[in-house]
């Protein structure tokens, strides 16, 4: 069984349900709601997983009796969860999510990981052990660019999950074998996918592409461009789609050539965003298997 390492945010999800959105000073009854374990770097591990992988994700969590129900969720999903923090006693960031039920679009009220630094102190000895795959998403740059660097010393593949530009990427993108952002991942002084292209390609990452919603997916594949087309899906809910784009993709990779990982992994985000919540999905998830 192969093993990826997720690097980066965790959370916790509230999620809710409701016909609209609400408006200022306005009250609405939610359909249904949902609790669980959040962040680009933990859904991902979360869908690796639920492929037929091993997921580790090294995040700040700290002490709060909320942390609990972060790693209930990580548990019941074979998702282990190393804390960076273990000194920190405050509320790790919530999410506070409203899906709007006709689109499938989300609403999203959140903290990023600024208040919750992971510290390299308390790293493993050996942070990089068995692992096959390592995905950073940018929210724990200290500790992306140390397991990054070790990572390319080792001859591990390291892949960012760039959903928007985080200042400090730039530290890690030497390392990076696979940078898979989104339409809105804007680096200093990109204007449109084309500076972002040459940008990304500055630093000789070899695989990069843009993902873009229902649209297509535009890819450089050792300088070789193309683009594959997402197939539509009436959403249902679009949380957490990327993030689960990005675990996928890192399952696929071992497995596959560059834009067959990329067409996989868009089929399965398309199925996630089909299904409320971020964890249905994985009850009709495909069969797969890592030889």
């Amino acid at each position: 069984m192969k093993q990826g390492l997720f690097i980066g945010l965790t959370t916790l999800d509230w999620i809710y349900r409701t016909e609209r959105y609400p408006g200022a000073n306005e009250k609405v009854v939610a359909i249904e709601q949902t609790i669980a374990a959040g962040g680009p770097a933990t859904n991902a591990a979360v869908a690796f997983a639920g492929l037929g992988g091993k997921s580790l994700v090294y995040s700040a969590l700290g002490q709060h009796p909320i942390t609990g129900l972060i790693r209930e969720d990580l548990e019941k999903h074979q998702v282990i969860s190393r804390d960076l923090r273990p000194d920190w006693s405050e509320i790790p960031p919530i999410s506070s999510i409203t899906v709007t039920e006709t689109t499938g679009e989300r609403a999203v009220i959140s903290l990023n990981a600024t208040r919750a630094r992971a510290d390299l102190r308390y790293l493993p000895e050996e942070p990089l052990q068995n692992i096959d795959i390592v995905l950073v998403d940018g929210h724990q740059i200290v500790v992306g660019e140390a397991i990054a660097r070790q990572a390319r010393e080792r001859g591990i593949p390291v892949a960012i999950d760039g959903g928007s530009w985080k200042e400090g990427f730039e530290k890690i993108l030497p390392f990076v074998d696979y940078s898979i952002v989104s339409a809105d991942f804007y680096p200093p002084s990109c204007s449109d996918k084309e500076d972002v292209f040459a940008y990304l390609e500055d630093f000789r990452i070899p695989y990069i592409a843009i993902t873009d919603g229902e649209r297509a997916i535009e890819y450089s594949a050792l300088g070789e461009r193309g683009a594959i087309e997402v197939n539509p899906v009436r959403a249902i809910d679009t949380l957490g789609a990327g993030d689960i784009f990005h675990g996928a993709f890192c399952y696929f990779i071992l497995q596959t050539d560059f834009p067959s990982a990329l067409q996989k992994a868009s089929e399965v985000a398309a199925l996630s965003c089909q299904f409320f919540g971020t964890r249905r999905w994985l009850e009709k998830r495909p069969a797969s298997s890592i030889e």
